[in-house]
């Protein structure tokens, strides 16, 4: 079995949906899995520490889980046009991984959300690819093959699945939305079993 890694930060819970969405498109490409994590918030007091389980969501990421997953969906709220900081802060722990190579090759595609139209969902999606860049994955996006890319009306880019979370309102995907994140996790499992060939 091909395993995913579908990782995401989830403020108010709309990259975990999207995360959820992403993770059964994986599952619908026969032979491969998706494994959903998460990783615990950043405090800005440094004596604060997360709770060693997640409370709500997926377990938190280990280094073994990026070592082991033929493929990673790595999924985050916009912050000013950037990957959240808990993101980041994990990535920043991640230096054995580049030095040993390990991540190298293996296929990547994002996914976002922002509290409004214009909020940076390119621009994050960008950033996020900065880190896979340097640790030598194969970064995948959203063909317009796909129709709702040319339709929607609400997220979705070239880029990587991305919902528009109103601000303030609970998390609503669209059906644009929906498909899009689902097919961006069957084109990343489709793409690592071909790469595991």
């Amino acid at each position: 079995m091909t395993e995913i890694l579908v990782l995401y930060y989830s403020h108010t819970g709309a990259v975990r949906e999207m995360a959820q969405l992403v993770a059964r498109g994986v599952e619908q490409v026969q032979d491969t899995s998706a494994r959903l994590r998460t990783v615990p918030k950043v405090s800005p007091v440094s004596e604060a520490t997360a709770p060693a389980l997640a409370v709500v969501g997926a377990p938190y990421v280990e280094l073994k889980d990026l070592e082991e997953c033929a493929g990673l969906a790595l999924g985050s709220p916009t912050r000013f046009g950037n990957m959240a900081a808990p993101l980041k802060h994990y990535f920043d722990s991640t230096s054995g991984l580049w030095l040993s190579g390990v991540l190298a090759g293996k296929p990547a595609a994002l996914f976002c959300s922002t509290s409004s139209l214009h909020g940076g969902q390119e621009a994050t999606l960008l950033s996020m690819m900065l880190p896979l860049l340097h640790h030598g994955m194969l970064v995948l996006g959203i063909p317009y093959t796909e129709p709702d890319l040319m339709t929607t009306r609400s997220g979705g880019t070239p880029y990587g699945a991305s919902h528009i979370a109103r601000h303030g309102a609970p998390p609503q995907l669209s059906d644009e939305e929906r498909r899009l994140g689902q097919a961006l996790g069957a084109r990343l499992a489709r793409t690592a079993l071909k790469l595991a060939r």
